[in-house]
């Protein structure tokens, strides 16, 4: 009886083994599974945000455009929306200028392709790069400052989700110069870094400041030295829609 009971035992302590091999085996393969399929996802998510970079640099030409153009983006999934931004130029005491830029913006998951002013900004997870820089360009003499600043004029909002979406504007310029000051530029933006990066190469000192109290920080670049300041204001009479 005794030898008896120690085979059943053992037979069904077998069986008990056996049956935790399988679950944890299954629970394995699931890890896996949604493991693989996360990648694929995020993969998917890269490549349609390098197609929408590719898309905007081709679509958005407001430094060498005048008049007529059309371009488009497209992407398997994401949405592409306006923002409010604002861009100032300021010196010791006022405001100078300021330009109703907006943003154009496309997101999907953790990836963001961004055209502001001029500029086009990629963002994957927590960082963001200049994929283009913004036509704003500082004199080696440090006598001179350019500031190009391109401006949109519509509101957009819609989902792409492998539809084309296409990007007409009609282009026009306003040149307008300002005289010998010390000035500072301030780019209102949700991905700072890539844009302090680019000002502290053409030699300015950059902080960061909520101008205007609605919880969006400005890059607020400081040019040293007096400079005569060039400001040209590229309005692209934007039009999106399928």
């Amino acid at each position: 009886m005794t030898a008896g009971r120690s085979n059943g035992e053992r037979a069904q302590s077998s069986v008990i083994g056996v049956a935790i091999l399988l679950g944890i085996t299954v629970l394995a393969l699931g890890a896996l599974t949604a493991s693989i399929g996360l990648a694929v996802e995020n993969g998917a998510a890269a490549a349609d945000a390098s197609r929408v970079t590719d898309g905007l640099d081709s679509a958005l030409r407001p430094v060498e455009v005048t008049g007529s153009h059309v371009g488009r983006i497209q992407a398997t999934d994401g949405t592409l929306r306006t923002v409010p931004r604002t861009v100032r130029l300021l010196n010791d005491s006022a405001t100078v200028a300021r330009v109703e830029a907006d943003a154009l913006v496309y997101e999907s998951g953790s990836h963001r392709v961004t055209f502001l002013a001029g500029a086009i900004v990629r963002g994957d997870g927590p960082g963001a790069r200049m994929a283009r820089d913004p036509p704003v360009v500082a004199s080696s003499g440090g006598d001179v400052l350019v500031v190009g600043v391109a401006r949109l004029d519509e509101s957009a909002a819609m989902s792409l989700a492998g539809h084309p979406v296409e990007l007409r504007t009609n282009v026009s310029h306003a040149r307008r110069q300002l005289p010998d000051d010390e000035y500072r530029l301030a780019v209102e933006t949700t991905t700072p870094a890539a844009w302090r990066d680019y000002f502290e190469r053409l030699g300015a000192t950059v902080t960061s400041r909520d101008l205007d109290g609605d919880g969006t920080e400005s890059v607020v670049a400081t040019f040293p030295g007096e400079r005569t300041l060039y400001l040209v204001v590229h309005d692209l009479g934007l039009e999106v829609g399928r």
